[in-house]
């Protein structure tokens, strides 16, 4: 048989199970690489999992506290990294250069569930995630910046946002609130935060995203109680487990409240909450763009998309 016929016929790693391979090896951490893949956390250890099993080796060492590359994870990413590298060059090559769109997008939403800019992006023919990676804000900019990525879209545009950036409002994310179904204000339509006071939030540190903190901390100063606050878990489903057991309460973007489990349940804001805490999503280009091809993509992304029917509550 040739070598040729083999490789053929011979059951190889796919593209996606590289490209999990790789989100967890550079996060060391299966939520952040999760939503950096713009996935939930299940289907990514399937992936990883069946990667494993097709190689015969564990890539990786995971305990409560760390994830950990093996000796064969280590070896595994340079190859991985050239196999994807040189497919994308592959593609790039066969595709004329006005027609390229590189296109980041902030991790903290699942694009995938926010059906008019999903629509949107698959018609700019970047669907791909080696040409779509998920970052956090802050890395989207310095990629916008240099000239590693054309159109971002992320949130929350800071007050001071660069005079080199040029920003399109796009989109509005509502946030949903995960909490214990046996609490009483499971029970309501739209559940008020003041109702959830002898809970703790799960919160985010300041750094993580300064502009939605600083939103939400504003509005969390009006109400008539105050909240107390815990850290969040690096990993989304422990804390969602957490949550089902009655230990605490998180706000979430609708698109990411996917995760089912018994005792957890997601509810809407009451009306003056869901306006004031969701996530204002923005595209985002360089203001020296001249590339019509970009240019034109942020003009279709800055009309009003047909609205989206809200989801239904979980739970």
């Amino acid at each position: 048989m040739s070598v040729a016929a083999h490789l053929i016929s011979s059951h190889l790693p796919t593209i996606k199970q590289l490209q999990c391979f790789l989100a967890v090896a550079h996060e060391l951490n299966f939520r952040r690489a999760a939503e950096r893949l713009s996935m939930t956390q299940p289907p990514l250890t399937r992936q990883i999992q069946s990667l494993e099993d097709l190689l015969g080796q564990s890539l990786f060492s995971r305990t409560t506290h760390e994830v950990t590359l093996t000796e064969s994870g280590r070896a595994l990413v340079a190859k991985a990294e050239a196999i994807l590298t040189a497919l994308s060059a592959l593609k790039q090559e066969a595709q004329p250069a006005a027609a390229r769109l590189r296109i980041g997008l902030t991790r903290t939403l699942n694009f995938e569930l926010i059906a008019p800019l999903n629509k949107q992006l698959a018609g700019f023919h970047a669907r791909d995630e080696m040409e779509m990676p998920s970052l956090t804000s802050a890395q989207l900019l310095q990629s916008l910046a240099k000239n590693s990525l054309d159109l971002i879209l992320t949130g929350e545009k800071g007050p001071d946002a660069e005079q080199a950036v040029q920003y399109v409002w796009v989109y509005r994310e509502p946030l949903l609130v995960a909490l214990p179904s046996a609490h009483p204000a499971s029970l309501a339509e739209k559940v008020s935060l003041d109702a959830l006071a002898d809970l703790p939030l799960f919160w985010f540190a300041r750094s993580a995203n300064p502009q939605f903190y600083d939103k939400c901390e504003r509005y969390f100063a009006t109400l008539s109680v105050t909240l107390k606050r815990v850290r969040e878990p690096d990993d989304s489903l422990l804390m969602l487990s957490h949550i089902a057991r009655g230990k605490g309460f998180a706000l979430m973007p609708r698109s990411k409240c996917t995760f089912n489990q018994a005792g957890l349940c997601y509810r809407p804001l009451t009306e003056g909450a869901a306006q004031q805490l969701a996530i204002d999503v923005y595209a985002a280009i360089r203001a020296d763009e001249n590339n019509e091809v970009v240019l034109d993509a942020l003009r279709a992304l800055s009309q009003p998309a047909e609205p989206e029917a809200p989801a239904r509550p979980r739970g």
